[in-house]
């Protein structure tokens, strides 16, 4: 599924919603490393943007989002609406990260 077709939206510009498939998601459960953990607690020390717990929340979102796009395909989706990520600890130094939408399917709108 192109990212083009991906949209916190509830329409898809220049496309007409022909078809509602239901909710879609991806899902992870993420923990931090004692490693993790130790280098984040000295780049806490300094300040600024902690990048090794930044690396871990993109890497946690893209693979909930590719979860989320596999899910929509494999129910024929075209494109995916109302997209909205949500994280959740579960306990300390575990969190469930979830993104989900609408799987719809789409077509052109005439004159497009």
């Amino acid at each position: 599924m192109q990212n083009s077709m991906v949209t916190t939206a509830l329409t898809l510009p220049g496309y007409k919603v022909v078809s509602n498939l239901g909710v879609v998601r991806g899902i992870t459960v993420r923990s931090r490393s004692i490693v993790g953990n130790f280098f984040g607690g000295l780049q806490s020390i300094f300040g600024g943007n902690i990048t090794i717990y930044t690396n871990l929340c993109e890497q946690a979102r893209s693979e909930t989002y590719q979860l989320m796009c596999q899910h929509a395909q494999a129910l024929g989706a075209n494109a995916i609406i109302a997209m909205r990520y949500d994280a959740t600890e579960l306990m300390t130094g575990l969190t469930e990260v979830l993104c989900y939408g609408t799987a719809v399917v789409v077509e052109a709108e005439a004159g497009v």
